[in-house]
């Protein structure tokens, strides 16, 4: 028993201690008995829970916990068999507080990482606050940041489920059928921007889209008011990771997702306007885009979100400091990898206004803050498209709605 304790807690025998089996010599180098020496060093080493050290308070509670015998803990020299009880509740006093200290850990760990559910357990809602890092120079929260935190809570959201497989909104029977979630549409419409140090609070749900599709919508509301700041729709199908191709979705997979499907739309999809596709005659090219590594996710292909960003590559810089986006709807054709090379292409609406507004940007040099171009006080239209470099190969068809920030609004 003494050199268990002499392990457990990291003291040493001294063969000549007045027990004759040995005594053990504690960290003040006095010589103690066992059970004395392995209860002034449990006091000393019990971890410390939510700020304050957890002790045992005294040598009457010690007495309490062993019924019929009278212990004068400090200088106790009874027979060895009695330290025993001791020594038991004093592990297991140790043991208890560090069960507690890690279940401690996990719910707050939880807590900053997940939201919670609603309705029956169909809506998920987490919160965010907006950081430095997630703004532009006017202190605007980007279409990339808010495009991100729906991929964060969508995948929170999955990951609160009992169906979840992998972490990554994969399913038990997904991952036996080598299955993995593709984005196929998106579109988003923004009432405003959150600002630095803005709290967010995002609900999402999901529900079917005929037969072979997922649809995933997002409400974003300012935690501080309750206004609307945002919402969105998109669209999921299902990949064969082996293959690379589009997939039904199987009997057993609808299953498993279909009892958490919510019959509630944020916004009507406007699937049936079509987006034209460019070609080269396209009145702005970004050639020579290329994924790095960071860009991939961990699908193993480029993540959806930096889409936006090639996207955003062949419009004219000068627009983007008077303008923002009010609407984007984004028409996923292709995957793209990480030796893959992509080409930009941005052309106007075929609408007075817009096509105006690109003509009169094109001869613009680069931006100036100070001094924002404003061609127009009304809403330009814009159709977008990315495709491979060397083969031409459809990525991505977009269409954007943009209009003036509000300070230019306002002051125009």
């Amino acid at each position: 028993m003494e050199a268990a304790a002499s392990r457990f807690f990291g003291s040493t025998i001294s063969r000549d201690g007045p027990f004759g089996s040995g005594s053990l010599k504690c960290q003040h180098q006095h010589e103690c008995s066992p059970v004395v020496q392995c209860m002034r060093d449990l006091v000393s080493s019990v971890p410390k829970l939510n700020g304050s050290r957890t002790h045992i308070s005294s040598s009457e509670s010690l007495k309490a916990t062993i019924p019929n015998k009278s212990v004068a803990f400090k200088d106790y020299h009874g027979d060895v068999n009695d330290y025993i009880p001791l020594l038991a509740a004093a592990i297991i006093a140790v043991d208890k507080n560090k069960q507690q200290q890690e279940v401690s850990l996990r719910e707050r760990s939880a807590q900053m990482k997940r939201g919670r559910l609603l309705e029956n357990d169909l809506v998920y809602r987490q919160r965010f606050v907006i950081r430095s890092y997630e703004v532009g120079f006017d202190r605007l929260a980007s279409i990339e940041t808010l495009t991100n935190l729906f991929q964060e809570t969508a995948l929170n959201h999955v990951g609160m489920s009992d169906f979840v497989g992998d972490g990554l909104g994969t399913t038990h029977a997904m991952m036996r059928n080598g299955l993995i979630w593709v984005v196929t549409r998106m579109h988003i419409d923004v009432d405003r921007y959150p600002v630095w140090g803005d709290i967010v609070e995002i609900d999402s749900w999901i529900h079917g889209a005929g037969k072979n599709f997922i649809r995933r919508d997002f409400m974003v509301r300012d935690f501080t008011t309750g206004a609307t700041v945002c919402r969105a729709t998109s669209t999921w199908a299902m990949m064969n990771k082996s293959t690379r191709r589009l997939s039904k979705i199987p009997d057993d997979v609808f299953a498993e997702i279909s009892p958490y499907f919510l019959d509630r739309h944020v916004m009507e999809d406007d699937a049936c306007q079509k987006i034209v596709k460019l070609d080269d005659t396209a009145m702005y090219v970004q050639k020579n885009l290329v994924p790095r590594l960071h860009d991939m996710d961990m699908n193993q292909h480029v993540n959806n979100v930096k889409y936006i960003g090639w996207v955003l590559e062949s419009v004219p810089q000068a627009l983007l400091v008077a303008h923002e986006l009010m609407s984007m709807t984004l028409e996923y054709r292709r995957e793209c990898a990480a030796s893959d090379i992509v080409t930009s292409l941005t052309s106007p609406a075929p609408s007075e206004s817009s096509v105006a507004a690109m003509s009169n940007l094109k001869e613009l040099g680069p931006p100036d803050i100070g001094n924002p171009v404003i061609t127009t006080k009304g809403s330009l239209h814009y159709t977008h498209l990315l495709r491979m470099q060397d083969s031409g190969c459809e990525i991505l068809r977009g269409r954007t709605v943009w209009r003036l920030k509000e300070r230019f609004s306002s002051s125009s």
